[in-house]
Order: structure tokens, then sequence, then C-alpha cells
């Protein structure tokens, strides 16, 4: 993984600093035209990734942006992505940008320039509503809940679009053309909302290769977007890689990575001055550690929970709120839940001051291999389960108070579940504000 990295950093600067003068290039670039445009935070709330391909090298990366205006240009840098066929992956950096402020923006190079798109920062500080939309397991066949995560984003209800891993189905068949179908299928969401992504089983093709060639998120260049964090209001995401449990034929470092890297950042972010700004600690990973799926062996096997390198008691000692997986094209709620014990704030109040993480699956979204079975008989922490297609809602409106709620696609829209996760007792259920 380091190896990997350093090269990657080493072929990026290359690729940046490459100066190719205007008149040394063909005027004709039949393949130059911008495509798969999407955006993403950077390694602070007001810095945006914006990364897109072209066929071939256009010896420049691009972005022209402003407020209400372009008036501002920024090079970033393009590395050569080959799985199957050739392509360059770009992308720039936008640091430093004004918060709560909406941009518009194009990206390309003298050869071609996208279509004008715009994104809007997040507010400055920690008290405000983060609003975001999640979900697992979207296909380019039977995406069902696309339409409606694309409908809410571009009416501005979502701050960020997290992905819990499964893209495709798959990034890298037909020599990656069903990856490029992919991205431009989900551009009109992704260009203008921040895509927040990590991996899953259907990425594992030649050492995750689509997926860390197309996707920008924090700290890419020292864990090849594989693993990360990043602050948003009052939540402290983390998003991890539950393939390095089970696909160890790349060897026990990118296990052993991970986990020293997430101890350590779990560490940082419970620290009392951290964890007073950012009490919301909200873990993503693919195959969950939990389910009551008829259909998966994954769950019962545990490979994340337990061992020298299990997650689980890492979750209970750090405090970690929520945890959020797909893989099963199914949506369940657990009970606050630890070493398959129920840890409920009360028999009345659940999940008001939760002694336990609660487990959430969201891979429902939608892919050519349908929906997942439940058991007849789950165990006592399964909460609610559902086989609708959908996706989840995450609103936290503040230090104390988390909503979700599961939108089923299959009644057009219609919420099937809704829970509040909060943390200070003392306080009233009728100062719960409506979701």
């Amino acid at each position: 993984m380091k190896y990997f990295s350093l090269l990657l950093i080493i072929t990026d600067t290359i690729c940046a600093t490459t100066v190719v003068q205007s008149s040394d290039l063909p005027y004709d670039c039949v393949y130059c035209q911008v495509e798969q445009i999407h955006i993403s935070y950077g390694e602070k709330p007001n810095d945006i990734v914006i990364t897109w391909n072209t066929k071939a090298d256009t010896a420049e990366s691009l972005v022209e942006y402003g407020v209400d205006e372009i008036d501002k240009r920024v090079e970033g840098w393009r590395v050569s992505f080959i799985d199957g066929r050739g392509q360059w992956v770009h992308r720039v950096q936008l640091t430093d940008l004004l918060y709560d402020t909406r941009y518009v923006y194009h990206c390309g190079s003298q050869y071609r320039w996208s279509e004008q798109l715009w994104f809007r920062t997040p507010p400055a500080g920690e008290d405000w509503v983060v609003r975001a939309a999640i979900f697992g397991d979207l296909g380019v066949d039977n995406a069902r809940a696309l339409p409606y995560i694309q409908n809410e984003a571009q009416r501005s209800k979502f701050d960020v679009i997290i992905h819990v891993g499964d893209f495709a189905y798959d990034m890298h068949e037909e020599d990656s053309r069903v990856g490029d179908q992919f991205m431009r299928q989900i551009q009109p969401l992704a260009a203008t909302v921040p895509y927040m992504t990590c991996p899953g089983n259907h990425e594992e093709n030649r050492n995750f290769s689509n997926y860390r060639n197309r996707f920008s998120m924090p700290l890419m260049n020292e864990t090849d977007s594989l693993f990360y964090s990043w602050n948003l209001g009052s939540v402290h995401f983390i998003a991890i890689n539950t393939e390095a449990y089970y696909f160890l034929n790349y060897g026990a470092a990118p296990l052993v990575n991970q986990y020293q890297w997430l101890e350590k950042d779990l560490k940082e972010a419970t620290k009392p001055q951290n964890r007073r700004r950012r009490p919301w600690l909200v873990m993503l990973g693919h195959r969950p550690m939990y389910c009551s799926n008829s259909d998966d062996v994954d769950c019962g096997e545990e490979y994340t929970r337990r061992g020298i390198f299990g997650l689980e008691p890492l979750l209970k000692k750090f405090g970690v709120d929520l945890v959020i997986w797909a893989h099963e094209h199914s949506y369940e709620r657990t009970w606050p839940l630890y070493d398959n014990v129920v840890y409920n704030g009360s028999y009345e109040h659940p999940y008001v001051n939760p002694r336990a993480p609660v487990h959430v699956i969201t891979g429902s979204a939608g892919c050519k291999e349908g929906r997942d079975h439940f058991k007849n008989n789950p165990q006592s922490w399964s909460a609610f389960r559902s086989q609708d297609f959908g996706y989840t809602r995450l609103k936290a409106y503040n230090k104390t108070h988390i909503n979700i709620e599961q939108v089923s696609v299959d009644l057009d829209g219609q919420v099937i579940d809704h829970f509040w996760l909060i943390k200070n007792k003392t306080l009233s259920f009728s100062m719960i504000i409506s979701p």
C-alpha cells in the first residue's frame, strides 16, 4: 500500500508538472471531451476536489470557478488509468473556499470545457443541520433509488451523498466501460453534491483498481481513498475498507495499516476538546457485522468483528454512535448492540443515551442482483427490517439529536422507518425538532 501510494504521488507530480506549449499540441483533439464529473470533500469542509475523465491526454487539468460568475482558475494534475482501455483521470483541489456559498464552475482544458455546474459549500463551525443521503449497492441496471436521490439533491436537500460500497455491478466489466457508464449516470448528482465513498467487494478486481483511480477521498495520496475520515458540522465521519478482512490475497498489510490508522483516528476524535465540538461518531463500511438475511454467510463469519484486528471492541471503547453498512440488498436497523447483546439506553427509550453502537444496513439502492431476503426468525437485536428498494436519510440536527429515515422507492418515497438517536436524556422529547 505504501509503495503504491508513493508511486502514485510520484506519477501525479510528474503529470502535474509536465509543461506542453500550446503550439506543440494538435489543434483537434477528438477524445478530449470532459465526462464523469464528480466532486468530494477535501481535507477540510471548505475544500472541494473536482474529478473527471477524458479519453485522451489533454496536457492540462483546469477548473474555472467563482461566486456568481467564473473569475478564478486552478490547475490540477492527471494520471493515466489503464484497466482494459486507456483514459486519463483529472483532479483539481479548490481550497479555503468561502463557507455557505454557492459556486459555479466548469472543468476541462483548451480543447473542451464541461457545461457550467455548481455546488454549495457547507456552513462554518458545528452548529448547523448536517443532511446526508446514504446507500450502498447501486448498479447501472435497476438503479431504483437514483432518480429519487437525484431529485432531492437538485432541490438542495443534501450536504453530502455517501455511497457505502458496490458500484455499477461492476466497474471493471467490459474493459471498464460499465464503470464509465456508471460515472456518467451519477454525474447529475455527484457533480453538484460531494459524493463520498468506500469500497465494497464488487470493487476488488485488480486490487481495487477502478475504485482507487476513479474516486478522490481525503487522504487519497496516503490510503488510496480506501479508508479516511472527515468532519462535517457536528459529525466525525469515518469510512473504512471492510474488504481488507476478506481479500487476504493482497496480504495482511492493508488490514493492519487500516486498524492502526482507525485506532489513532478514534483517539484523536475522542479527545475532550474534539468530542465537544463534534460529539457524533459515524462509521461507514460495506460488509455488516450483523444482519439477519437468509442468503449470505458474511455476517456469520464476522471477520470484521473478532480476532486480533477485530473492530467491534474499538467501536465500544471509543463510543462510536452509529455504524452504517450495505452489502445486503435490504434495510435493517438494530437496537444498540455489542457482541450480540443489546445495550439499550432504557426500556422505554432505547436510543436515548444508548450504551453501544447502533447498526444500520442500507444496501437497497438497486442493482441487477435484485433484493435479498430475511430469515424468518431474527435475533433479538434486530429492530426493523425491509426488503423495499430505497435509501437512508441522516440529519444531525445538533450535538444531541440525530434523525434517521428510511425511504421506500417501492412506496414512491414514503418513509418506512424512522428513529432518533439522542445523547442527552435531560432534554424532554417535546424539544425534538420534527424531521
